[in-house]
Protein backbone atom coordinates (compact mmCIF):
# COMPACT_ATOMS: atom_id res chain seq x y z
CA UNK A 1 0.00 0.00 0.00
CA UNK A 2 1.40 2.97 -0.78
CA UNK A 3 0.99 6.68 0.75
CA UNK A 4 1.05 9.69 -1.20
CA UNK A 5 2.12 13.11 0.62
CA UNK A 6 0.69 15.89 -0.23
CA UNK A 7 2.25 18.62 -2.53
CA UNK A 8 3.44 21.29 -1.06
CA UNK A 9 2.42 24.68 -2.34
CA UNK A 10 4.36 27.61 -1.66
CA UNK A 11 1.27 30.19 -1.90
CA UNK A 12 -0.84 27.74 0.43
CA UNK A 13 -1.60 27.75 4.14
CA UNK A 14 -1.28 24.73 5.81
CA UNK A 15 -2.80 23.80 9.50
CA UNK A 16 -0.55 21.59 11.91
CA UNK A 17 -2.14 18.75 10.67
CA UNK A 18 -1.78 19.02 7.17
CA UNK A 19 1.76 20.42 7.26
CA UNK A 20 2.45 17.16 9.86
CA UNK A 21 1.19 15.05 6.96
CA UNK A 22 2.85 16.86 4.15
CA UNK A 23 6.32 16.14 5.54
CA UNK A 24 5.49 12.57 6.74
CA UNK A 25 6.03 13.39 10.81
CA UNK A 26 3.89 12.91 13.40
CA UNK A 27 2.14 16.15 14.98
CA UNK A 28 4.20 16.26 17.76
CA UNK A 29 7.30 15.93 15.46
CA UNK A 30 5.85 18.86 13.55
CA UNK A 31 5.15 21.20 17.40
CA UNK A 32 8.83 20.16 18.15
CA UNK A 33 10.26 21.73 14.91
CA UNK A 34 7.69 24.80 15.49
CA UNK A 35 9.34 25.33 19.28
CA UNK A 36 13.03 25.01 18.21
CA UNK A 37 12.45 27.40 15.65
CA UNK A 38 12.98 26.00 12.65
CA UNK A 39 9.47 26.09 11.04
CA UNK A 40 7.71 29.77 10.81
CA UNK A 41 4.09 29.87 11.75
CA UNK A 42 1.90 32.69 12.33
CA UNK A 43 -0.86 32.79 14.85
CA UNK A 44 -3.39 35.61 14.77
CA UNK A 45 -3.65 37.83 18.35
CA UNK A 46 -6.61 35.96 20.05
CA UNK A 47 -6.63 32.73 18.53
CA UNK A 48 -5.61 29.13 18.97
CA UNK A 49 -4.92 28.11 15.57
CA UNK A 50 -2.23 28.39 14.16
CA UNK A 51 -0.92 28.65 10.06
CA UNK A 52 2.09 27.74 8.32
CA UNK A 53 2.73 28.70 4.79
CA UNK A 54 4.13 26.62 2.28
CA UNK A 55 7.20 29.07 1.31
CA UNK A 56 8.11 28.17 5.45
CA UNK A 57 7.91 24.70 4.97
CA UNK A 58 9.92 24.64 1.82
CA UNK A 59 12.20 27.15 3.40
CA UNK A 60 13.15 24.56 6.49
CA UNK A 61 13.63 22.15 3.94
CA UNK A 62 16.12 23.82 1.89
CA UNK A 63 18.27 24.40 5.19
CA UNK A 64 18.10 20.74 6.11
CA UNK A 65 20.80 19.06 6.30
CA UNK A 66 20.93 14.94 5.65
CA UNK A 67 23.15 13.37 7.46
CA UNK A 68 24.63 9.75 6.48
CA UNK A 69 23.79 6.67 8.52
CA UNK A 70 20.37 8.90 10.11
Amino acid sequence: MSVVKPRIEVGSVYSRQEAAEALGVSLSTLKRLIRKGHLKVSKPDGMRRVFITGESIIVMLDNTVVERGA
